[in-house]
């Protein structure tokens, strides 16, 4: 058996509550939010009009500064160097320069060119992409 004043508590609680559902069952649902676009992904890079490239002859221990523009191709002792694009990042990224590159090597007796190198090569880490010549080190510096 209950006691009188829990039963009282008990009344109380369910009368409460009686009189609470109605005030409840006539709140608004909230709105669903609005769905915003989001914002353009912003460009990561920015093409530049061409490349500034650092040679090293292995043999005589010389370094030279190559400069070329986008479709231009420099010499660079028996290599010939074609910039087809250089892009680097915007000034609120971390900083790198990669240039594509397509290196032809002549032969000195036959004045053939072949391939040696067709890629990309980044300023930050060179040896991700490396041009593999014995005599010859090709790095970019930056793009202009």
């Amino acid at each position: 058996m209950m006691t009188s004043s829990f039963a009282k508590a008990l009344l109380f609680g369910f009368a409460a509550l009686a009189v609470a559902a109605p005030a409840l069952a006539q709140r608004k649902p909230p709105e669903p939010a609005k769905k915003e676009e989001p914002a353009p992904e912003p460009k990561v890079e920015v093409e530049g009009k061409g490349a500034i490239l650092q040679g090293l002859d292995k043999v005589t221990a010389r370094i030279s500064t190559l400069e070329a523009n986008v479709g231009q191709t420099v010499t660079f002792g028996s290599l010939s160097i074609t910039v087809r694009r250089c892009q680097r990042s915007r000034p609120d990224q971390k900083l790198e320069r990669a240039a594509f590159l397509e290196i032809d090597n002549a032969d000195p007796a036959t004045k053939q060119k072949k391939r040696v190198f067709n890629g990309w090569m980044f300023m930050s880490n060179p040896a991700i992409s490396a041009l593999e010549h014995p005599v010859y080190d090709v790095w970019v510096k930056d793009c202009r």
